[in-house]
C-alpha cells in the first residue's frame, strides 16, 4: 500500500495546518487538520487489503491484422468467503495500459470482463502481466498487486486482396536434362531412362522396352510451379517509418496471395532477411509471425539486391521501395539474366516520377493504392 501524490499532499496539509493552529491557536485549522489526517488514515484502512481473487486472461484472437480489433476476456472468481471490494483491472500492452473497472463481488461470486487491446503498431506484443489496483474512493491511497501469467498478442501486417503472380519458369519440360532442383511426383516426363530395382512398374515405358531391348521408365518430376520474388527495401534512406509498414503490408499481401495460390514465393530484404516458402494454406501463419519480427536494416549504405538474390534466380521479381538510386538500377540489371521479369512497386509516388529502366513500375502512395493497381495491371 502507498499513498498517491494526492494522499501526500493532503497529509502534509494536515500536519501543517496542525502546526498552524496549535501556533495561532485556531481551532479551525486544528479541525481542518483532523479531517484530513481522518481522510489519510481512512484510505490506508480501506486499501491495506489486497485484492484476493482468481483472475483468468484470455486473448481474442491471439493473431490479428494490424488495426484489426481484438480484445481480452477477464474472468474474475471471489474463491474467499468474505465480500470482495471493487477494483480495477489492467494489462500492460507494449508502452501503454489497458484497464477495466471490477465491481464488489460476493463470496463464490465471478465476473466477466472484456477490454480491448491496441493493435496499431506490427510486431510480438506482451500482454500483462495482470494489475490488480484499488483505490479509496478519495484516491489518497492505492494498493496495487501484479499477478497472472503473460500472453503474447502477434499483430500481423495488414493483408490487401491481391492477384497471385501467374508468371515463373516453363511448366514443361518433357525431355534433356533436368535440374536437381526439380521435385519429383507429378505427370510431367522428365526423361526415359533404364529402370533399375526399385522403380515403380506402373511407370514403364513399353515401346522404349521394345526397341532397346532393355527395361526402360518413364521418370516424373514436377514442372517448376509459378513463383515470385519479393524484395523489400528496408534501408531508412529509401522508406520512413509510416511508409514501411505500408511495404510490409503489400510484400505480406503479395507473400499470402502466392501461399494460397499454392506458388512458391521468396521475401528478402536488404538488411538479409530471406523468407522463403513452397506455398500452401498452412505456411500463412508462420510466414506472417516471421513479418512481425521484422525490422528496417541497421544502417545506410547497404545494396538493394543483397547477395541471397545474386545467387538464386527464377521466376518475377518483385521490388517494393520508396526510392531508387542509379546505383540501385545497376543492381537491378547485374540480376535480369537471373529475373528475366522484374516489377517495381514505388510507394509514396505519383505516376510518372518513377522510372527503371528495363522493369514496369506500378506507382502508388500506399499498400491500398498499389494493391488496386496492381490488381488492375497484373492478371491472377
Amino acid at each position: 500500500m502507498r499513498l498517491t501524490r494526492r494522499g501526500a499532499a493532503v497529509l502534509v496539509a494536515a500536519i501543517v495546518l496542525f502546526g498552524i493552529g496549535q501556533w495561532a491557536g485556531y481551532p479551525l485549522f486544528l479541525a481542518t487538520a483532523g479531517a484530513a489526517a481522518g481522510a489519510v488514515i481512512a484510505a490506508v484502512a480501506v486499501t491495506a487489503r489486497r485484492p484476493r481473487v482468481a483472475v483468468v486472461r484470455d486473448l481474442y484472437p491471439d493473431r490479428v491484422e494490424r488495426g484489426r480489433p481484438a480484445v481480452a476476456r477477464l474472468r474474475v472468481r471471489n474463491p474467499g468467503a468474505r465480500r470482495q471490494p471493487g477494483f480495477t483491472a489492467g494489462d500492460a500492452v507494449g508502452a501503454g495500459f489497458q484497464s477495466v473497472a471490477v465491481r464488489p463481488l460476493a463470496p463464490g461470486a465471478e465476473a466477466v470482463y472484456h477490454y480491448e487491446l491496441p493493435t496499431g503498431g506490427r510486431g510480438r506484443h506482451q500482454v500483462g502481466p495482470l494489475t490488480l489496483d484499488r483505490a479509496d474512493a478519495l484516491k489518497l491511497g492505492r494498493r496495487r498487486l501484479s499477478t497472472g501469467d503473460t500472453a503474447t498478442l502477434w499483430v500481423h501486417p495488414r493483408i490487401y486482396p491481391v492477384n497471385a503472380i501467374a508468371g515463373g519458369h516453363a511448366r514443361h519440360h518433357h525431355e534433356g536434362q533436368a535440374t536437381e532442383a526439380s521435385p519429383r511426383g507429378s505427370l510431367d516426363v522428365r526423361e526415359v531412362r533404364e529402370y533399375v530395382v526399385g522403380d515403380e512398374v506402373r511407370h514403364l515405358h513399353w515401346k522404349a522396352t521394345a526397341r532397346t531391348g532393355r527395361l526402360m521408365v518413364r521418370d516424373y518430376a514436377d514442372p517448376y510451379q509459378p513463383r515470385f520474388t519479393a524484395l523489400l527495401d528496408d534501408r531508412p534512406e529509401s522508406l520512413a517509418p509510416p511508409a514501411f509498414e505500408e511495404a510490409v503490408d503489400l510484400a505480406a499481401s503479395l507473400a499470402v496471395a502466392a501461399a494460397k495460390a499454392d506458388h512458391r514465393c521468396r521475401l528478402v530484404t536488404c538488411g538479409g532477411t530471406d523468407i522463403a516458402t513452397r506455398g500452401g494454406t498452412t505456411v500463412v501463419r508462420g510466414l506472417l509471425d516471421e513479418l512481425c519480427l521484422l525490422d528496417r536494416a541497421d544502417g545506410p549504405g547497404l545494396p538493394l539486391v543483397p547477395a541471397p538474390l545474386l545467387t538464386g534466380g527464377g521466376g518475377t521479381l518483385v521490388v517494393i521501395s520508396g526510392r531508387l538510386s542509379e546505383v540501385d538500377h545497376a543492381g537491378l540489371a547485374a540480376v535480369r539474366s537471373r529475373y528475366p521479369e522484374q516489377i517495381v512497386l514505388a510507394l509514396g509516388t505519383t505516376k510518372g516520377n518513377f522510372a527503371v529502366p528495363g522493369a514496369k513500375v506500378l506507382s502508388a502512395v500506399d499498400a491500398a493504392d498499389a494493391a488496386h493497381r496492381w490488381n488492375a495491371v497484373i492478371a491472377g
